[in-house]
């Protein structure tokens, strides 16, 4: 099972293009070139691990699209499941989708009470799947 947790930017600056000293706001504005972070996605799937069970994050600001976007980086990698989450509410609710399915995994007001993390529901849910799947293989 690979569980791979969002990145932390899609963008990045090279180390090569870094200024090597602070960038003086007295020489006016600043426009920024930045770089896309390759995606391991489609080679861990394709490549090193074909028969693994993956998991990937995908993380929206606008609910609307979410469950598309899921449903697309499904499409597009052929992996097993997406923990689809919105900025505002991940601490509490997140749907796992998978070819066959979505399953909404949220905190009561109970267990956010007691400090429960959703991260205990997804692992959960996510454990069960994996077991489902590697029976399937067997």
């Amino acid at each position: 099972m690979f569980y791979l947790a969002a990145a932390v930017s899609d963008f990045y600056i090279p180390a090569s293009e870094m200024p090597e000293h602070k960038i003086q706001s007295s020489n006016g504005p600043l426009q920024i070139s930045m770089k896309m972070v390759p995606k391991m996605l489609s080679p861990l799937v394709k490549d090193w691990a074909p028969k693994a069970f993956v998991i990937s994050f995908k993380l929206e600001t606008d609910p609307s699209i979410l469950l598309e976007r899921a449903r697309q980086a499904l499409a597009t990698y052929k992996h097993q499941a997406v923990v689809a989450n919105v900025l505002d509410t991940r601490r509490g609710y997140v749907v796992v989708v998978t070819k066959d399915s979505q399953h909404e995994l949220v905190l009561s007001e109970d267990e956010v009470k007691k400090e429960v993390e959703i991260e205990e529901k997804i692992v959960s849910n996510l454990s069960a799947a994996h077991s489902h799947f590697m029976a399937q293989q067997g």
